[in-house]
């Protein structure tokens, strides 16, 4: 039996920790092990702040305001084997950029660049990572699946 927790954010970085600790405490509640529920917060993470950082638009780089009312749909399914998790934004964006962006490239980031360590990190702990549209139609909605094997 899956269980699934739906919640919208303001897009700003101090919904981004909230958020972690739902997914930490919900999880845990549907019986993920400590391993697996670190693999889950640290997706949540990256997942929740691209939302902000690229979806949010410029007044959700501030920690804790959110001035143009930009919103973030995180949704979470946990069952017995298997997690997924949704981020949705409304920053608009391409979805085949990003879908290029996470693409099956092995190549390590570079370790001097500022960014994109997140999405490697993000890729190589899931076993799936879909992207579209998000339900709006204003931004992204990126899908991240892991079969886990239960416990």
């Amino acid at each position: 039996m899956s269980h699934v927790v739906r919640l919208d954010f303001p897009a700003t970085h101090d919904a981004v920790r909230i958020a972690r600790h739902m997914v930490r405490h919900f999880s845990r509640l549907r019986g993920l092990n400590e391993s697996e529920r670190d693999r889950l917060v640290l997706v949540a993470s990256e997942l929740l702040s691209n939302a902000v950082d690229h979806g949010g638009g410029m007044a959700a780089m501030d920690d804790s305001q959110n001035l143009n009312g930009v919103q973030m749909r995180m949704e979470l399914e946990v069952g017995r084997a298997r997690w997924s998790l949704a981020v949705s934004d409304q920053g608009g964006g391409d979805p085949g950029r990003l879908r290029d962006a996470l693409g099956e490239s092995t190549e390590h980031p570079d370790l001097e660049d500022d960014r994109g360590r997140g999405l490697f990190l993000m890729r190589a702990s899931v076993d799936r990572l879909e992207v579209e549209e998000s339900e709006d139609g204003r931004g992204i909605r990126v899908t991240a699946i892991r079969e886990h094997g239960g416990g």
